[in-house]
């Protein structure tokens, strides 16, 4: 049968003993943690500083050596752009006189009809403006262009000239569009057949002779743009004396190609070693902080378990020797204090009493 409990300040004084030394635990193991977490983010950060620093030197010295290749790169480009444009300047150039060479006879042949047609004018006393295409179009129209040429010309003067004036007109009417229309033929079509009249005429077989003459010139001309047609198709270089600017293209070439290896393996070697050896250089220079940082949450970690290990072994102990007396809810130095004082005022004989006072006093019923 259990003895009762007769020494009431021993035991309050052993429970209050108990409970601050409980207590203490707690705080201390609320500052370790606080502590511990302070660590964690601060070694959080330099390590995010370290990786945002090497990320920063990687990409900064990559740039740099991309940008260097590339500037060379585009020395290279830069020089076949003008390389390449010398060549076709020089190629145009030999075609121009490969077209001049071998329709130099029809040229020459065309140089002579239009002298000829010049003097065959001129001693039949016919007006120069006769042997201009435009006369031939508008009176002896014998392509399909110079049909063109005619038919533009009457739309130009019949619709128009004489609707351009109607519109220009403030207060233009239908009889004033008939005007129009009426001195635009007049006016037109007078000088078309007072013209006619003053050459055609007058003059036919000459004319005729002249239209002979324009025939043999369109179809010169015709031959000579077939030449310079098939002479721009052909694609044999060999005439143009190339060699020099195709030699220089590929040496070139040559050397964009080789710049590019070599800037693919500048950069696969950067990637490989260099970006490792920046790693490490930057890595080094923050291992010792780091190295103490680590240190120093390792031994708070380690306070930590220790604290807590106390506190649980502490924890049973006080809920083992005095809570089964008094209940956790009274394991405080304040209320272990007041319970004492009931006990020792003589308010209360045992502890069971003095928690019964002491719940009558401070704790309300429920409402």
């Amino acid at each position: 049968m259990a003895q009762p409990m007769l020494d009431y300040a021993a035991f309050f004084a052993d429970a209050k003993q108990a409970v601050g030394e409980l207590e203490q635990l707690r705080a201390q193991e609320k500052q370790l943690e606080g502590r511990k977490k302070q660590l964690e983010a601060a070694l959080k950060n330099k390590q995010k500083l370290m990786m945002d620093m090497v990320n920063q030197t990687v990409k900064s010295r990559k740039a740099e050596v991309t940008k260097s290749y590339d500037e060379e790169l585009a020395k290279t480009q830069e020089q076949l752009k003008k390389v390449r444009t010398k060549r076709e300047k020089a190629k145009n150039q030999g075609i121009k006189e490969r077209i001049a060479e071998d329709t130099k006879s029809l040229s020459k042949e065309n140089e002579d009809l239009k002298e000829s047609m010049k003097t065959l004018f001129r001693n039949n006393h016919v007006p120069g403006f006769c042997r201009g295409s435009f006369y031939y179009a508008l009176y002896f129209a014998g392509s399909v262009k110079e049909a063109g040429i005619l038919f533009l010309t009457v739309l130009v003067c019949f619709l128009l000239v004489p609707c351009g004036i109607y519109f220009l007109l403030p207060n233009g009417q239908a009889w004033h569009l008939v005007l129009i229309y009426v001195a635009a033929v007049l006016i037109f079509g007078g000088l078309y057949v007072a013209v006619g009249n003053r050459t055609k005429m007058r003059h036919p077989e000459t004319l005729q002779k002249g239209r002979e003459l324009h025939d043999q010139i369109r179809a010169n001309r015709r031959q000579i743009k077939k030449i310079s047609r098939a002479i721009r198709r052909d694609k044999d270089e060999a005439l143009y004396n190339l060699q020099k600017f195709d030699d220089e293209l590929a040496q070139l070439q040559q050397d964009l190609d080789q710049t590019n290896r070599k800037k693919k393996e500048a950069l696969n070697t950067f990637e490989t070693v260099t970006q490792t050896i920046i790693t490490d250089e930057i890595s080094g220079s923050f291992k010792a902080e780091l190295d103490q940082m680590e240190a120093d949450l390792t031994g708070i970690s380690d306070k930590l378990r220790d604290t807590g290990a106390r506190l649980k072994e502490k924890n049973l102990f006080v809920t083992d020797a005095y809570g089964s007396y008094i209940g956790r809810e009274f394991l405080t130095t304040e209320r272990l204090e007041a319970l004492e004082t009931l006990i020792r005022t003589g308010e209360a004989a045992s502890i069971t009493e003095a928690v019964s006072r002491y719940k009558a006093k401070n704790i309300k019923p429920a409402e």
